[in-house]
């Protein structure tokens, strides 16, 4: 299904942003978690009733009882959001807009290969890119809980956290590689790429700061992404966790029929 050269080419392609991205996750994540302190709750959650509604706006919420609420409320509002975004806006763009635009995408589908094998490796790549930054992330989270608070945190509970969060960033994966395959201007596909989620990402950084503002869940894909309800192990959440996932994969077939019919040779 996949043209394991071109795949390979792909993730080759990926490795230096997966590199960075990596850092910065190991980065925040550490300090994030050495952070958490029982006693010192108090203090940090007065820094959020200092500024309730920039703080809310980014999913940190004051009020934390145990380790995995306080990560939830410190890395699951911004920093786990963000960067693994970042990654798909970026080689979404790159895999198919780009390569269209400076012409190396017309010579490839010249070649005895399928359009739609095309389509499939680079949706693998994008998606292995996402798979592989969500599990060092994982893997670094759970490092550092087991060096700095051994047995606060269920690994299970965390891995179905984790894989809420996968729907999440491969649902907007499909977003970056449909607009990929629709526009051969990357000026276009980053617009739209790029473009809707960190759209949607504003209005549910409104949503969360409240009042009128709340009214702006309704219009984004994130009110979906609910950490702390797939903790609590709540049917919504994980709902909301399936639906992002059903509808990625639609994204993900309609962008693959898109290019397999889209004229790279204008």
């Amino acid at each position: 299904m996949i043209n394991t050269t071109l795949y390979l080419r792909g993730m080759k392609g990926s490795l230096r942003l997966l590199a960075v991205l990596g850092a910065v996750i190991t980065m925040y994540v550490t300090i994030i978690i050495s952070m958490y302190d029982p006693e010192l709750m108090a203090t940090l959650d007065g820094f959020v009733e200092l500024m309730p509604e920039l703080m809310a706006a980014v999913g940190m919420d004051a009020g934390a009882n145990n380790l995995l609420e306080f990560m939830i409320s410190y890395l699951y509002g911004f920093i786990l959001l963000i960067f693994p975004m970042l990654f798909a806006i970026l080689r979404g763009n790159g895999l198919v807009a780009k390569s269209a635009e400076d012409g190396s995408m017309a010579s490839l589908v010249a070649a005895p290969v399928r359009r739609t094998t095309i389509a499939l490796t680079q949706a693998a790549v994008l998606v292995s890119g996402t798979v592989i930054l969500l599990v060092y992330a994982t893997a670094v989270e759970l490092v550092s809980i087991a060096v700095m608070f051994p047995g606060e945190v269920a690994p299970g509970d965390l891995l179905q956290v984790n894989g809420a969060l996968f729907c999440l960033q491969f649902f907007i994966g499909g977003i970056c590689l449909l607009a990929s395959c629709v526009f051969s201007d990357t000026r276009y596909s980053l617009g739209f790429g790029a473009g809707l989620p960190v759209l949607a990402y504003v209005l549910n950084m409104l949503a969360n700061v409240g009042g009128d503002a709340e009214k702006a869940k309704y219009f984004t894909f994130f009110t979906l992404f609910d950490p702390s309800g797939i903790a609590a192990g709540e049917t919504a959440a994980r709902a909301g966790a399936g639906i992002l996932l059903g509808a990625g994969i639609l994204l993900y077939a309609l962008a693959v029929a898109v290019f397999d019919r889209k004229d790279l040779f204008i």
